[in-house]
Protein backbone atom coordinates (compact mmCIF):
# COMPACT_ATOMS: atom_id res chain seq x y z
CA UNK A 1 0.00 0.00 0.00
CA UNK A 2 3.09 2.14 1.00
CA UNK A 3 4.08 1.86 -2.52
CA UNK A 4 1.17 2.32 -4.44
CA UNK A 5 0.53 5.96 -2.67
CA UNK A 6 4.28 6.94 -3.40
CA UNK A 7 4.14 5.98 -6.88
CA UNK A 8 0.76 7.92 -7.20
CA UNK A 9 2.33 11.55 -5.15
CA UNK A 10 5.08 10.87 -8.00
CA UNK A 11 3.08 11.20 -10.69
CA UNK A 12 0.80 13.69 -8.90
CA UNK A 13 4.02 15.73 -9.02
CA UNK A 14 4.24 15.20 -12.80
CA UNK A 15 3.16 18.35 -15.74
CA UNK A 16 0.47 16.41 -17.96
CA UNK A 17 3.12 16.97 -20.90
CA UNK A 18 5.88 14.69 -18.76
CA UNK A 19 2.99 12.25 -18.10
CA UNK A 20 2.25 11.57 -21.75
CA UNK A 21 5.91 11.51 -22.66
CA UNK A 22 6.27 8.87 -20.19
CA UNK A 23 2.95 7.20 -20.74
CA UNK A 24 3.84 6.92 -24.91
CA UNK A 25 7.20 5.66 -24.15
CA UNK A 26 5.42 2.37 -22.05
CA UNK A 27 3.88 1.99 -24.91
CA UNK A 28 5.48 2.00 -27.39
CA UNK A 29 8.24 -0.22 -25.83
CA UNK A 30 5.90 -2.66 -24.75
CA UNK A 31 6.52 -6.53 -25.90
CA UNK A 32 4.54 -8.01 -28.76
CA UNK A 33 0.80 -8.43 -28.05
CA UNK A 34 1.40 -6.73 -24.92
CA UNK A 35 0.25 -3.11 -25.73
CA UNK A 36 -3.25 -3.90 -24.06
CA UNK A 37 -2.13 -4.83 -21.40
CA UNK A 38 0.15 -2.12 -20.63
CA UNK A 39 -2.53 0.35 -22.19
CA UNK A 40 -4.87 -1.02 -19.27
CA UNK A 41 -2.78 -0.60 -16.31
CA UNK A 42 -1.25 2.90 -17.32
CA UNK A 43 -4.97 3.98 -16.82
CA UNK A 44 -4.95 3.26 -12.91
CA UNK A 45 -1.42 4.79 -12.88
CA UNK A 46 -2.10 7.90 -14.44
CA UNK A 47 -5.32 8.55 -13.01
CA UNK A 48 -5.95 10.83 -16.04
CA UNK A 49 -8.33 10.15 -18.58
CA UNK A 50 -7.48 13.02 -20.92
CA UNK A 51 -3.49 12.08 -20.88
CA UNK A 52 -4.38 8.50 -21.11
CA UNK A 53 -6.41 8.82 -24.14
CA UNK A 54 -4.44 11.20 -25.76
CA UNK A 55 -1.04 8.87 -25.08
CA UNK A 56 -2.88 5.88 -26.67
CA UNK A 57 -3.66 8.35 -29.98
CA UNK A 58 -0.43 9.36 -30.54
CA UNK A 59 1.30 5.56 -29.46
CA UNK A 60 -1.02 2.56 -30.99
CA UNK A 61 -0.40 3.87 -34.62
CA UNK A 62 3.17 3.98 -34.08
CA UNK A 63 3.55 0.69 -32.17
CA UNK A 64 0.85 -1.27 -34.34
CA UNK A 65 2.82 -0.02 -37.74
CA UNK A 66 6.43 -1.08 -36.12
CA UNK A 67 5.27 -4.67 -35.01
CA UNK A 68 3.75 -5.16 -38.16
CA UNK A 69 -0.05 -6.47 -36.94
CA UNK A 70 -2.00 -8.22 -39.01
CA UNK A 71 -5.78 -7.46 -39.18
CA UNK A 72 -8.44 -9.65 -40.49
CA UNK A 73 -10.68 -7.76 -43.15
CA UNK A 74 -14.13 -7.35 -42.16
CA UNK A 75 -15.64 -9.78 -44.73
CA UNK A 76 -13.12 -12.24 -43.69
CA UNK A 77 -11.98 -12.17 -47.13
CA UNK A 78 -8.34 -11.77 -46.47
CA UNK A 79 -5.74 -9.81 -44.06
CA UNK A 80 -4.11 -6.17 -43.92
CA UNK A 81 -0.45 -5.88 -42.58
CA UNK A 82 -0.12 -2.46 -40.41
CA UNK A 83 3.04 -0.54 -41.64
CA UNK A 84 4.34 2.57 -42.91
CA UNK A 85 4.50 1.05 -46.71
CA UNK A 86 0.78 0.01 -46.65
CA UNK A 87 -0.60 3.20 -45.49
CA UNK A 88 -2.42 5.27 -47.92
CA UNK A 89 -3.70 7.59 -45.64
CA UNK A 90 -4.36 8.58 -42.20
CA UNK A 91 -5.78 4.75 -40.57
CA UNK A 92 -6.25 3.83 -43.92
CA UNK A 93 -4.17 0.84 -45.09
CA UNK A 94 -3.56 -1.59 -48.61
CA UNK A 95 -3.97 -5.22 -49.16
CA UNK A 96 -2.07 -5.31 -52.28
CA UNK A 97 -3.10 -8.63 -52.73
CA UNK A 98 -7.11 -8.21 -52.88
CA UNK A 99 -6.64 -4.63 -53.99
CA UNK A 100 -9.11 -3.55 -50.80
CA UNK A 101 -8.14 -0.52 -48.53
CA UNK A 102 -8.48 -0.82 -44.80
CA UNK A 103 -10.32 1.31 -42.39
CA UNK A 104 -8.34 0.61 -39.27
CA UNK A 105 -9.08 1.58 -35.66
CA UNK A 106 -5.60 1.17 -34.19
CA UNK A 107 -6.48 1.19 -30.24
CA UNK A 108 -9.05 -1.24 -30.66
CA UNK A 109 -6.42 -2.86 -32.98
CA UNK A 110 -9.11 -3.83 -35.66
CA UNK A 111 -10.42 -3.03 -39.19
CA UNK A 112 -14.01 -1.28 -38.80
CA UNK A 113 -14.18 -1.02 -42.86
CA UNK A 114 -12.93 -1.66 -46.35
CA UNK A 115 -13.24 0.10 -49.64
CA UNK A 116 -11.67 -1.16 -52.72
CA UNK A 117 -8.21 0.21 -53.69
CA UNK A 118 -8.30 3.18 -56.42
CA UNK A 119 -6.33 3.01 -59.24
CA UNK A 120 -3.75 5.67 -58.19
CA UNK A 121 -2.91 3.51 -55.09
CA UNK A 122 -2.25 0.43 -57.09
CA UNK A 123 0.81 -0.30 -59.62
CA UNK A 124 0.35 -0.38 -63.33
CA UNK A 125 0.20 -3.81 -65.24
CA UNK A 126 3.66 -4.57 -65.88
CA UNK A 127 4.72 -3.57 -62.22
CA UNK A 128 1.89 -6.00 -60.71
CA UNK A 129 3.21 -8.74 -62.89
CA UNK A 130 6.36 -8.45 -61.04
CA UNK A 131 4.70 -8.07 -57.51
CA UNK A 132 1.94 -10.73 -57.75
CA UNK A 133 5.24 -13.10 -58.44
CA UNK A 134 7.37 -12.39 -55.99
CA UNK A 135 4.44 -12.60 -53.67
CA UNK A 136 3.58 -15.85 -54.67
CA UNK A 137 6.78 -17.08 -53.87
CA UNK A 138 7.01 -15.40 -50.59
CA UNK A 139 3.79 -16.95 -49.43
CA UNK A 140 4.98 -19.96 -50.23
CA UNK A 141 8.32 -19.58 -48.34
CA UNK A 142 6.54 -17.68 -45.29
CA UNK A 143 4.20 -20.72 -45.09
CA UNK A 144 6.56 -23.40 -44.68
CA UNK A 145 9.22 -21.62 -42.27
CA UNK A 146 6.91 -18.88 -39.98
CA UNK A 147 3.62 -21.01 -38.70
CA UNK A 148 0.67 -18.18 -39.04
CA UNK A 149 3.29 -15.98 -40.41
CA UNK A 150 2.08 -13.31 -42.80
CA UNK A 151 3.83 -11.50 -45.38
CA UNK A 152 2.90 -8.94 -48.02
CA UNK A 153 4.33 -6.97 -51.10
CA UNK A 154 4.45 -3.06 -52.04
CA UNK A 155 5.59 -0.95 -54.86
CA UNK A 156 7.44 1.81 -53.06
CA UNK A 157 8.73 3.61 -56.47
CA UNK A 158 7.74 2.92 -59.63
CA UNK A 159 4.39 2.32 -59.34
CA UNK A 160 3.21 3.37 -62.40
CA UNK A 161 6.52 2.09 -64.61
CA UNK A 162 4.48 0.82 -68.00
CA UNK A 163 7.46 -1.24 -70.00
CA UNK A 164 10.73 -2.01 -69.36
CA UNK A 165 13.45 0.51 -69.20
CA UNK A 166 13.23 2.34 -65.77
CA UNK A 167 14.03 1.31 -61.84
CA UNK A 168 11.30 0.16 -59.73
CA UNK A 169 11.12 -0.77 -55.75
CA UNK A 170 9.41 -3.13 -53.81
CA UNK A 171 8.96 -3.84 -50.04
CA UNK A 172 8.44 -7.38 -48.90
CA UNK A 173 7.19 -7.63 -45.22
CA UNK A 174 7.19 -10.48 -43.07
CA UNK A 175 5.27 -11.28 -39.57
CA UNK A 176 5.04 -13.80 -37.66
CA UNK A 177 4.48 -13.68 -33.86
CA UNK A 178 3.53 -16.48 -31.31
CA UNK A 179 1.77 -15.44 -28.45
CA UNK A 180 0.72 -17.20 -25.14
CA UNK A 181 0.16 -14.59 -22.01
CA UNK A 182 -1.49 -17.34 -20.22
CA UNK A 183 2.15 -19.25 -20.59
CA UNK A 184 3.55 -16.11 -19.38
CA UNK A 185 5.22 -15.81 -22.97
CA UNK A 186 5.02 -13.62 -26.51
CA UNK A 187 7.71 -13.32 -29.29
CA UNK A 188 7.74 -12.02 -32.46
CA UNK A 189 9.16 -12.07 -35.77
CA UNK A 190 9.57 -8.95 -38.08
CA UNK A 191 11.77 -8.75 -41.18
CA UNK A 192 11.75 -6.53 -43.88
CA UNK A 193 13.46 -6.44 -47.16
CA UNK A 194 13.87 -3.55 -49.78
CA UNK A 195 14.04 -4.99 -53.15
CA UNK A 196 15.35 -2.28 -55.73
CA UNK A 197 15.36 -3.04 -59.30
CA UNK A 198 17.34 -1.51 -61.45
CA UNK A 199 17.24 -1.63 -65.34
CA UNK A 200 20.48 -0.27 -66.39
CA UNK A 201 22.30 -2.71 -64.94
CA UNK A 202 19.74 -5.42 -64.58
CA UNK A 203 20.30 -6.16 -60.98
CA UNK A 204 18.55 -7.21 -58.15
CA UNK A 205 19.69 -4.67 -54.95
CA UNK A 206 18.74 -6.72 -51.56
CA UNK A 207 18.87 -5.29 -48.45
CA UNK A 208 17.43 -6.65 -45.37
CA UNK A 209 16.59 -5.74 -41.76
CA UNK A 210 15.17 -8.72 -39.35
CA UNK A 211 14.08 -7.79 -35.78
CA UNK A 212 13.78 -10.99 -33.17
CA UNK A 213 11.31 -10.41 -29.49
CA UNK A 214 10.47 -12.08 -26.96
CA UNK A 215 8.74 -11.73 -23.72
CA UNK A 216 9.29 -13.90 -20.80
CA UNK A 217 7.23 -13.18 -17.90
CA UNK A 218 6.78 -16.12 -15.05
CA UNK A 219 8.13 -15.26 -11.67
CA UNK A 220 10.61 -12.38 -13.98
CA UNK A 221 10.71 -10.04 -16.49
CA UNK A 222 13.10 -11.43 -19.44
CA UNK A 223 13.30 -9.78 -22.55
CA UNK A 224 15.22 -10.02 -26.14
CA UNK A 225 15.49 -7.68 -28.40
CA UNK A 226 17.65 -8.80 -31.14
CA UNK A 227 18.64 -6.53 -34.64
CA UNK A 228 20.24 -8.16 -37.84
CA UNK A 229 20.94 -6.58 -41.16
CA UNK A 230 22.02 -7.79 -44.73
CA UNK A 231 22.35 -7.50 -48.19
CA UNK A 232 22.94 -9.25 -51.40
CA UNK A 233 21.83 -8.87 -54.99
CA UNK A 234 20.61 -10.39 -58.00
CA UNK A 235 20.36 -10.57 -61.74
CA UNK A 236 16.69 -8.88 -62.93
CA UNK A 237 15.40 -11.52 -65.01
CA UNK A 238 11.96 -11.78 -66.01
CA UNK A 239 9.03 -11.38 -63.27
CA UNK A 240 8.93 -15.10 -62.61
CA UNK A 241 12.63 -16.27 -61.97
CA UNK A 242 13.36 -12.75 -60.43
CA UNK A 243 10.62 -13.71 -57.98
CA UNK A 244 12.62 -17.33 -57.23
CA UNK A 245 15.93 -15.89 -56.99
CA UNK A 246 15.11 -12.90 -54.32
CA UNK A 247 12.46 -15.61 -52.26
CA UNK A 248 15.86 -17.94 -52.34
CA UNK A 249 18.12 -15.41 -51.22
CA UNK A 250 15.60 -14.50 -48.53
CA UNK A 251 15.00 -17.83 -47.32
CA UNK A 252 18.94 -18.22 -46.99
CA UNK A 253 19.68 -14.98 -44.89
CA UNK A 254 16.84 -15.73 -43.00
CA UNK A 255 17.45 -19.40 -42.09
CA UNK A 256 21.37 -18.19 -41.14
CA UNK A 257 20.18 -15.95 -39.22
CA UNK A 258 17.77 -17.99 -37.22
CA UNK A 259 20.51 -20.82 -37.19
CA UNK A 260 23.17 -18.35 -35.09
CA UNK A 261 20.88 -17.24 -32.54
CA UNK A 262 20.56 -20.66 -32.34
CA UNK A 263 24.24 -21.14 -31.89
CA UNK A 264 24.36 -17.85 -29.43
CA UNK A 265 21.73 -19.34 -26.92
CA UNK A 266 23.75 -22.60 -26.60
CA UNK A 267 26.91 -21.00 -25.63
CA UNK A 268 25.42 -18.59 -23.10
CA UNK A 269 25.07 -20.78 -20.31
CA UNK A 270 29.43 -20.78 -20.73
CA UNK A 271 29.85 -17.01 -21.50
CA UNK A 272 27.13 -14.31 -20.95
CA UNK A 273 25.50 -15.73 -17.89
CA UNK A 274 28.82 -15.90 -16.38
CA UNK A 275 29.64 -12.28 -17.55
CA UNK A 276 26.44 -11.72 -15.78
CA UNK A 277 27.95 -12.66 -12.19
CA UNK A 278 29.92 -11.00 -9.67
CA UNK A 279 33.17 -9.17 -11.68
CA UNK A 280 34.91 -8.86 -8.32
CA UNK A 281 34.07 -11.37 -5.44
CA UNK A 282 34.68 -10.53 -1.80
CA UNK A 283 37.76 -12.33 -1.97
CA UNK A 284 38.67 -9.37 -4.28
CA UNK A 285 40.07 -12.20 -6.52
CA UNK A 286 38.90 -12.56 -9.76
CA UNK A 287 37.61 -15.93 -11.05
CA UNK A 288 38.97 -17.81 -14.20
CA UNK A 289 35.73 -18.44 -16.39
CA UNK A 290 36.81 -18.85 -19.31
CA UNK A 291 39.55 -21.57 -17.99
CA UNK A 292 37.89 -23.21 -15.47
CA UNK A 293 39.70 -26.59 -16.94
CA UNK A 294 42.34 -25.65 -14.50
CA UNK A 295 40.78 -26.45 -11.66
CA UNK A 296 39.36 -30.05 -10.54
CA UNK A 297 37.69 -30.41 -7.45
CA UNK A 298 38.95 -34.38 -7.92
CA UNK A 299 42.48 -33.54 -8.10
CA UNK A 300 42.00 -31.32 -5.34
CA UNK A 301 40.51 -33.75 -3.10
CA UNK A 302 43.09 -36.63 -3.84
CA UNK A 303 46.11 -33.98 -3.20
CA UNK A 304 43.99 -33.13 0.21
CA UNK A 305 43.93 -36.87 0.99
CA UNK A 306 47.50 -37.57 -0.29
CA UNK A 307 48.61 -34.71 2.57
CA UNK A 308 46.85 -36.24 4.89
CA UNK A 309 48.32 -39.55 4.92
Amino acid sequence: MADDEEVSSETEQLNDKQKLEIAKWFLLNSPAGEIQYVFKDLRTILKDDNVHNLAALEAFPQYNKSHMICLELPDRSSDVIITSFSEVAENEYLDPRTAQVAIVDHIKQACTEARPASDEELPSSYIEEFRCALDADIMKYVSEAYPKGVCAVYCVKGKDVEEPGSDFEFVVVISASRLSPQNFCNGSWRSIWNIEFNDEDQMVEIKGKLQVGAHYFEEGNVQLDANHECRDSTLLQNPEDSALAITNIIRQQETEYLASLEASYLKLPDTTFKDLRRKLPVTRTLFPWHSTMQFSLTRDIAKELTIRK
